[in-house]
């Protein structure tokens, strides 16, 4: 018990943790910059004309004055570069951030570290904050002490260490990367433990952190060891808020990616000590909707089977069963609102029972909204699904043709309701759980070129994986030297075997994480090959096949040569993605030529401000992009940091995911290509490129003077689509988003009309979806320049 000078540490702090509200978020020094996507972000800012120069000493060529149009935020462990363009808002900040010093003998002279070699090792932090970093150069490894010398909530600063060699090197890492334990033995050793101003600096530093149970066990040492401060013991209770409101949050974010079995489990288990009766009357809200939801699950499933028993014709009734049974077996949150035809009119005796299943099985297999009481529909789309999974899934065209034949007789094979079956049903192919694996693990091999060997690939998928919710996807690349399941274990986290599950971030947000083995064995670099663009697009074609991909939201992206690929894919296809977050990657060979693409793509670039020489070589793409104002670019530079994973950028990622869709419709669209295989943009597919703007990596670079081809395509009003391009060959290809097929179709290629009579067809639809493996956005017609009117 001591009281020494808690009077003086009670007026000097108490009155700030009695407005510990305010930094139960995490607290800025300045400004908040708020984006046009949605992205916040929280530092010092500022403006510079180029990622080419110093931020921090910007300046323009002797005579110039060069406009700045690129913003930075500094938050001291990296920065953000973006658009002014893009900025939405700029709001001042003002709460201050706790910072706790370390001490420890820093590095002086004029031997610092300049740039950061490959990293060979890095041991963990011991008691004191110190560590070993090693790194090759090119005179050999060298080991660098370094030290914690500073602690925030955001960031912490690591400096190198006075030693026999000793590097001058200022290193930034996010607090929230060194381990909890860890971090906690640091800062009671940079403290004085007697001083209890000190410890409520670490009180508060743990508010900041959003750690709440650090936070409280500190504060109620800190109480019993200084019986003055008593008076802080309301403050105990408000941590137990912060703490449950946190919680919360965590079953919030579980509920909306579809863990709903682990979001209950979570509020059967919510602590009530300590709690506001406004939250734990939120817990008994949620809990009740579940409640309520599984007695009308109940209902429902009991009114079917009575309905089902009512139908006298024993043939009808036969044909509805199967259906019935597997409404009662997948009828679940995801799913319950296709019912919602059938639920309307349940109970009106004007229909009879024939006529109501009708409404359920039909609103089952076309969607919400969709229910049809005409018992011969519905019993055909039961026939109609069986087939279009068996088309989907034959690899034999024969079979195929057949199916086709088999369709054209059934009422419900018209492309309006193919489209609609596409959408709500199970992926085709059925893969089964893999024996001796975690849940959600899989192992699994795509066809590769003609030529080539197959393509391995490997997907985690989110807890609770349900086949009838879409669900993220991240395609994540792996460098040299690393390989694909430790790329799924950056973005999902270890397999926790206690748990059953991975505890990262993927599964938190319920995202799928599929990655290629894109590389040869031993490759040390992208070879911007047709091979490596069929082998991350191959694997995740089948994988949409096999699992329900949100088409809209796939995510590509990659590390070292893994993110050289990403970035150069992206560009390619920019139809393909909902984004591309390259990490350390480097701009090279198509990249400065496809710029223009990267218009429609939304792109997050994460570097290291001493990654050799990234920062010179990218500056000109990254320039372009950031100068532009129709580039939705985000780039982050990590201070004193070299070619790393960057762990510690993985939660703002996941806040820019959750932000983004593919457009999969623009009204319009300019892009340009060099390679054959770069042949598709949305709607529109090239056949034999200009041979003079054509270049193949193996000629690279380009003789002067070549260009790339150049293909636009609109999409006009009165349904008129006009697509323009150097391609010997070129088609279009239609769906309802794009035009009224109730109304005369107008198809311009190259200034000559093409497609006389365009009609969606079965055929094209299904043939379109099973290749593609997008079942979202399947087209319905297609017309090519040999249909000329």
């Amino acid at each position: 018990m001591r009281t020494g000078n808690s009077v003086r540490a009670r007026q000097r702090v108490g009155g700030a943790i009695l407005l510990a509200a305010a930094w139960w978020t995490a607290a800025a020094e300045a400004d908040v910059a708020t984006l046009r996507n949605g992205m916040q972000f929280e530092g010092s800012i500022g403006k510079i004309g180029s990622l080419g120069e110093d931020p921090l000493n910007p300046q323009s060529s002797a005579g110039q004055v060069k406009v700045r149009q690129i913003v930075f935020v500094d938050d001291n462990l990296r920065r953000t570069f973006f658009s002014q363009i893009q900025t939405q808002a700029i709001v001042p900040g003002q709460a201050n951030v706790e910072k706790i010093r370390v001490e420890q003998r820093v590095a002086k002279g004029t031997r610092r570290v300049a740039a950061v070699g490959p990293i060979i090792r890095i041991t963990p932090f011991d008691e004191w904050g110190r560590r070993i970093f090693t790194m090759s150069t090119g005179t050999g490894p060298i080991d660098v002490i370094q030290g914690i010398t500073e602690v925030t909530p955001v960031y912490t600063r690591v400096e190198g260490l006075a030693a026999r060699s000793a590097y001058v090197w200022d290193m930034r890492i996010a607090t929230s990367s060194i381990p909890r334990d860890t971090l906690s033995k640091i800062l009671l050793k940079a403290i004085d433990p007697q001083d209890a101003d000190q410890r409520l600096r670490l009180v508060r530093l743990y508010i900041q952190s959003e750690r709440y149970t650090d936070a409280r066990a500190e504060l109620q040492s800190v109480i019993a060891e200084f019986p003055d401060l008593a008076d802080l013991n309301k403050q105990v209770t408000a941590l137990y808020q912060a703490g449950a409101k946190r919680m919360i949050q965590e079953i919030e974010l579980r509920r909306k990616s579809g863990q709903h079995r682990l979001a209950y489990s979570m509020l059967e288990r919510f602590p009530a000590e300590g709690v506001a009766g406004e939250l734990l009357l939120l817990v008994r809200d949620m809990l009740e909707e579940y409640a309520k939801f599984k007695e009308q699950g109940e209902q429902t499933l009991a009114r079917l089977a009575a309905h089902a028993a009512e139908v006298k014709d024993s043939r009808v009734r036969g044909e509805f069963e199967p259906l019935v049974e597997e409404i009662k077996a997948d009828l679940n949150l995801t799913t319950y609102d296709r019912l919602a035809d059938y639920l309307r009119l349940a109970n009106d005796p004007a229909l009879s029972a024939e006529q109501k299943l009708a409404l359920a099985v039909s609103g089952w297999l076309l969607g919400a909204g969709s229910g049809d009481q005409n018992v011969a529909v519905a019993t055909s789309l039961i026939q109609v699904r069986k087939l279009v999974r068996q088309y989907m899934a034959s690899p034999q065209q024969a079979e195929r043709d057949g199916i086709l034949g088999a369709l054209a007789s059934l009422e419900g094979s018209s492309p309006s309701y193919l489209a609609k079956v596409l959408a709500q049903m199970k992926p085709p192919v059925e893969t089964e759980a893999q024996a001796d694996s975690p849940p959600g693990w899989y192992e699994l091999v795509a066809a590769g070129l003609t030529g080539e060997p197959d393509i391995p690939y490997y997907v985690q998928l989110p807890p609770e994986y349900d086949p009838y919710r879409r669900y993220p996807c991240v395609v994540t690349l792996n460098g040299a030297g690393t390989t694909p399941q430790q790329q799924i274990d950056w973005w999902a986290g270890m397999h926790n075997e206690q748990a059953q599950i991975r505890l990262g971030q993927a599964a938190r947000h319920g995202y799928i994480v599929l990655a290629p083995q894109w590389t040869r064995p031993h490759q040390l670099e992208y070879g911007s090959s047709a091979r490596e663009h069929a082998a991350v697009l191959y694997p995740l074609r089948d994988a949409c096949r096999r699992f329900s991909i949100d088409t809209d939201r796939v995510f590509l992206s990659g590390h070292s040569m893994g993110g050289d690929a990403a970035w150069d894919l992206g560009l390619a296809h920019p139809d393909l993605w909902a984004g591309i977050i390259p990490i350390v990657a480097t701009a090279d060979k198509y990249v400065s030529r496809y710029w223009e693409n990267g218009r429609y793509l939304p792109m997050y670039f994460v570097a290291g401000e001493m990654d050799g020489d990234k920062m010179s070589r990218n500056s000109m793409d990254w320039d372009r992009y950031l100068n532009k104002h129709t580039y939705d670019a985000t780039v982050v530079v990590y201070q004193g940091r070299g070619h790393e994973h960057f762990i510690d950028e993985i939660q703002r990622l996941f806040s820019w995911m959750d932000l983004h869709r593919r457009q999969f419709f623009p009204r319009e669209f300019e892009c340009v290509s060099m390679r054959p295989w770069d042949n598709f943009f949305w709607w529109a597919e090239l056949e034999s490129l200009p041979s003079r703007s054509v270049v193949l990596p193996v000629n690279w670079p380009p003789p002067s003077g070549v260009r790339p081809a150049r293909t636009e395509g609109r999409i006009l009003e009165n349904s008129r689509v006009t697509l323009r391009s150097g391609a010997d060959r070129a088609a279009v290809w239609l769906s309802p988003e794009m035009v009224d097929f109730s109304q005369r179709v107008s198809v311009t290629i190259n200034g000559r009309s093409y497609g006389s009579r365009v009609e969606p067809r079965a055929e094209v639809l299904l043939e379109d979806a099973r290749t593609r493996g997008d079942r979202q956005h399947p087209f319905w017609a297609r017309v090519d320049d040999s249909d000329a009117r």
